[in-house]
């Protein structure tokens, strides 16, 4: 597994420090090294944009970028020093997911023409003629996110749950798994003691993995290995439960940095957490229409996934 010597966090712009580094990125990148005027640059839409930030394992700045209500991505920049190592990826996906989370149809940028084949590769799609922004020749791009959701999810009948505090997510976490029938997906960075360990969740978990022929756990976690030191229970029971649950770790940098998780079941239902290691997020019991972009991107992280190497000793 390749190890990671930058982690990706959500940028709060009402705070200093943040604010402060995601300026002074964009400064070495756009207005120094680019020539783009201040003015441009700062454009006065930052306040209303979701940002998120790049840092070495020192802590220092490294990256950025930005998602704007007007379903736009935008103000990517990665120091000269980091470029071609992955940072601009997940940056990018990290953005994408946020969108796919919100359940837009499509998110849309300005690509530098020297850019396309970086967000081509990422499945963005250019239209329109070549125009000049700021001194340098851009190209509109856009990645559809509703295909899979237009197929998937049928008239939304949305049961939101509250997921804001500790309490509240562990009570729509315990719901959701009463509400599965055959399948499950989980997507994990971080498996702390508190989740998925009590014994109402494990219990469910365990009539979900013994419902029948269908049954299916899909479980992604970052460090297995970790789960493992500490004994977690819900190791223990994937070790006497191996062909209905299954477990993979990924292993693309740009994956591995991903910070949000998710619970999705067969019900239409999902637990959306945009940081793993914070309780605030999203939830509901039956909202197809939001739940299918995150089944989706769920998918592909684990397409690209390996089975989890430190498990298989085990059995699993």
């Amino acid at each position: 597994m390749k190890l990671q010597d930058f982690h990706v966090e959500i940028a709060d712009w009402s705070r200093a420090e943040q604010r402060s580094a995601l300026l002074d990125l964009r400064e070495v990148v756009f207005i120094r090294e680019q020539g783009v005027s201040e003015q441009r640059e700062r454009d006065g839409l930052d306040a209303d944009c979701w940002h998120v930030l790049a840092r070495d394992e020192a802590g220092q700045p490294i990256g950025c970028g930005r998602l704007t209500p007007a379903h736009k991505i935008g103000r990517m920049a990665v120091l000269r020093e980091w470029r071609g190592r992955g940072v601009g990826v997940v940056l990018l996906r990290e953005l994408v997911a946020r969108a796919r989370a919100q359940g837009w149809p499509e998110v849309a940028l300005d690509a530098q023409v020297s850019a396309l084949g970086f967000y081509q590769r990422e499945g963005f799609v250019a239209y329109g003629e070549e125009f000049e922004d700021a001194g340098l020749m851009h190209r509109a791009m856009r990645l559809s996110l509703s295909a899979a959701a237009e197929e998937a999810a049928p008239p939304r009948d949305i049961d939101a749950l509250p997921a804001g505090t500790r309490s509240e997510t562990a009570a729509a976490r315990l719901q959701l798994l009463a509400d599965a029938r055959h399948q499950l997906s989980i997507h994990l960075p971080l498996l702390g003691n508190d989740s998925y360990a009590c014994a109402e969740e494990l219990a469910e978990l365990r009539r979900i993995a013994t419902s029948g022929r269908g049954a299916r756990i899909r479980i992604l976690l970052h460090d297995p290995a970790v789960a493992l030191r500490n004994d977690h229970r819900l190791v223990a029971l994937a070790q006497r439960l191996p062909s209905a649950i299954q477990v993979r770790t990924p292993v693309e940098e740009a994956d591995l940095a991903c910070i949000s998780a998710c619970l999705l079941n067969d019900a239409g239902g999902y637990l959306f957490l945009p940081e793993a290691d914070r309780a605030q997020g999203r939830a509901a019991r039956r909202d197809r229409a939001s739940q299918a972009p995150l089944q989706q991107h769920f998918d592909e992280l684990w397409e690209r996934a390996e089975r989890a190497s430190e498990l298989q000793a085990l059995g699993l």
